[in-house]
């Protein structure tokens, strides 16, 4: 009998990349749907030889949509854009996108569908970025009413855009610049993600999940806990909402202008709005417990791959070593 298959849009992206190594060892064939296959050929590795592929697809497209799920058991969704660019709307990518691979699904006779969304999905909210979010979930569930969708915190893991960026941060200065310093965030571990996904995937699970780590933490206390794995002493500074509203309008304008050369890669005004809704469970959601996953804690896994933000990299601890045998 021939193993089942999955397709996973954005396969090869932070989440993606752990539910297609989590469903190759549940023995499926896995199939990595994304824009440039060429870039995800490390998802090979996960399998047995072809047992994980990359192939290309744009999720703007019926036909590429379609032809990667062709003879698939069950699909999963994890596109998604943190920031507009070019034709990669907020409204294409994260609103049209889950719609159009759930209506297409639904109609090659799948059965199942994850779609990974985030905590603050909401069709009344002023960023695009949420908003867009709770469309696509409603478009999924139009299509597919079984389909699981998985609304995360802010994710964490080696290869995330957090941690990371303010560590890399952290090595330029004295101070460490932070927009909304008092908003709550629940930190999810990446790979408890994908495992409530791939249960979802196996026909163990359905409904809205949201996901938030064991530990619920303003951004100030999430720089200082960074701050203390990569050992570096920072002053945490809050910018008010309204001057980092004034400073995204300007890096948004300057993008415009210049049609996209100079991209804004600090901060945008969408994200300045969404920073003023903390990103926690609601009240009476159904999280991790109802899936019986309990999560990981960022303190045993952020030294794993902070590390290298250190001052002296991986030579920190030696140095520490050596430090005690002096004292003593």
């Amino acid at each position: 009998m021939m193993s089942k298959l999955v397709t996973i849009y954005g396969g090869s992206g932070f989440v993606g990349r752990y539910i297609a190594r989590r469903m190759a060892k549940a023995g499926w064939r896995v199939r990595v749907a994304v824009r440039r296959p060429n870039e995800a050929i490390f998802v090979k590795t996960y399998g047995v030889v072809g047992q994980v592929e990359p192939v290309l697809c744009n999720i703007r497209d019926d036909a590429s949509v379609a032809s990667v799920m062709q003879g698939a058991d069950a699909v999963v969704n994890c596109v998604g854009v943190l920031a507009e660019s070019g034709k990669n709307t907020f409204d294409a990518v994260q609103a049209q996108g889950p719609a159009r691979i759930a209506r297409l699904a639904s109609e090659a006779g799948i059965t199942r569908m994850v779609h990974v969304s985030a905590i603050g999905a909401d069709m009344e909210s002023e960023s695009d970025y949420a908003r867009t979010k709770a469309e696509g979930e409603a478009g999924v569930l139009k299509h597919m009413p079984e389909a699981m969708i998985l609304r995360p915190s802010i994710v964490f893991g080696p290869e995330d855009q957090f941690f990371n960026r303010f560590a890399g941060m952290a090595r330029m200065g004295p101070v460490l610049p932070v927009v909304g310093a008092d908003t709550q965030f629940q930190p999810v571990y990446v790979d408890d993600v994908a495992q409530a996904a791939v249960l979802g995937l196996l026909g163990n699970a359905s409904g809205v999940h949201e996901l938030g780590g064991p530990v619920t933490m303003n951004f100030r206390e999430l720089m200082s806990l960074m701050l203390e794995v990569i050992r570096r002493r920072r002053l945490v500074l809050n910018i008010p909402f309204f001057a980092a509203s004034m400073m995204a309008f300007g890096f948004d304008m300057l993008e415009k202008i210049t049609l996209g050369l100079v991209s804004n890669g600090m901060i945008t005004r969408d994200q300045v709005r969404n920073l003023r809704r903390d990103n926690v469970v609601s009240d009476g959601a159904q999280g991790f417990e109802a899936l019986g996953i309990e999560p990981t804690a960022m303190v045993s896994v952020l030294p794993e791959y902070l590390w290298r933000f250190r001052p002296s990299g991986q030579y920190d601890a030696i140095k520490e070593s050596a430090k005690n045998l002096r004292s003593n």
